[in-house]
């Protein structure tokens, strides 16, 4: 009996015992959850995707999305997260304004992607807490996160190819990753809603009888030529200026190829060559590039065929530029209405005001000046 005593109080020591330690244990495993919890944030990128990005990114790879880079780097007014990029990318950022700011962003390897198509294994090795992919591209989402990266979509189309609401867009999701930089969302979209109104002010009693009719010469070799069509970034564009793309009758899902027969139909008022092709006005005033014959169109008579800026990057696509864009654009298609603005001027009050970025007149300049080099293909 005295035995059996002593096997119950010894059971009920160890029991006593176990269950402060259990809740020790217990307590333990929800602090290292919590923790687990509070070292990422909770994010729905563009793709519609729910994504658990690190609270700290300090390393960053972009798959595809051409301009993001760019944007990224104006953002934080820093090149040194961004370790992986596209090569169309790396060299609008060589040829352009980007590599001036930001000498650090030459440093980003490219090898890892080559069109639409990553290898995921250069990728790793670039250790990346986040990749950047155009949302609109599956295949690339499926990769990545198959591949155990942390995916973040970004898209070019959700928002019709409008670049004033696509690039808010964009830097509101930067903001939701990158809290610090929260109020950078407010004040990106307060400057870019203010230009496109003022912009609205100036053009809305143009009648159509007098809206200029544009043509966007989007990529050009000696055996093709492609133009904005319905569903592009010209088409944006020439309607927030309120003039006319000459190629909005065409429907294909982005820019369109065309031929010079067609274009001597359309005979535009106004020719804006794109940073994507290496053309300039005098290739097309003298008929360098193929056998193609540009003279018999008003724009090239009229000596209207301009060269789009370059600032941070390509300026046809959404970008940090975009406001500056549409009110270069606005005032090369409309210089009369225009005439007072300066366009120098507002670049520098841009960057300065909305990132705190301080251009030199000569940064500023540079933009509107573009060179061949920074051709995508």
């Amino acid at each position: 009996m005295r035995k059996l005593k002593h096997i119950l109080l010894t059971v009920l020591a160890i029991f006593a015992l176990s269950v402060p330690l259990a809740g020790v244990v217990g307590h333990a495993g929800n602090v290292q959850a919590a923790t687990k919890s509070s070292q990422t944030i909770t994010i729905k990128d563009e793709a519609g995707d729910t994504v658990k990005v690190p609270k700290h990114i300090k390393r960053i790879a972009v798959a595809s999305l051409y301009p993001l880079p760019s944007v990224l780097a104006v953002f934080f007014n820093s090149a040194d997260k961004i370790v992986g990029m596209p090569d169309i990318s790396m060299t609008a950022a060589k040829n352009g304004l980007l590599s001036d700011l930001y000498p650090s962003i030459l440093k980003a390897k490219t090898s890892f992607v080559k069109g639409t198509t990553i290898n995921t294994e250069e990728l790793k090795k670039l250790h990346p807490d986040v990749v950047f992919y155009n949302a609109e591209t599956v295949q690339q989402k499926k990769q990545l996160q198959n591949a155990g990266f942390t995916a973040v979509g970004v898209s070019t189309s959700k928002w019709h190819y409008d670049s004033i609401v696509t690039l808010n867009h964009w830097i509101s999701l930067l903001s939701k990753m990158f809290p610090q930089n929260k109020t950078r969302a407010t004040t990106v979209k307060n400057y870019s809603n203010q230009v496109y109104n003022r912009v609205q002010k100036r053009v809305k009693n143009i009648s159509p009888a007098k809206q200029q009719k544009l043509f966007f010469l989007f990529q050009y070799s000696d055996s093709a030529i492609t133009t904005a069509g319905k569903n592009a970034f010209g088409q944006y564009w020439a309607k927030a200026i309120g003039a006319k793309n000459v190629s909005q009758s065409m429907t294909a899902p982005n820019d369109a190829t065309v031929n010079m027969e067609q274009i001597y139909k359309w005979n535009p008022d106004k020719i804006l060559i794109t940073n994507f092709n290496a053309a300039q006005p005098s290739d097309l005033y003298n008929n360098k590039i193929g056998n193609y014959d540009w003279s018999k169109l008003s724009a090239v008579k009229n000596k209207e065929v301009t060269k789009m800026p370059l600032g941070m990057y390509r300026s046809y696509t959404p970008g940090v530029d975009t406001p500056i864009t549409l009110l270069w654009l606005a005032k090369t298609v409309y210089p009369k209405q225009f005439k007072d603005v300066n366009i120098t001027k507002e670049t520098k009050q841009y960057y300065k005001k909305v990132f705190d970025v301080k251009l030199t007149t000569k940064q500023a300049q540079k933009i509107f000046k573009p060179s061949s080099a920074a051709a995508a293909f």
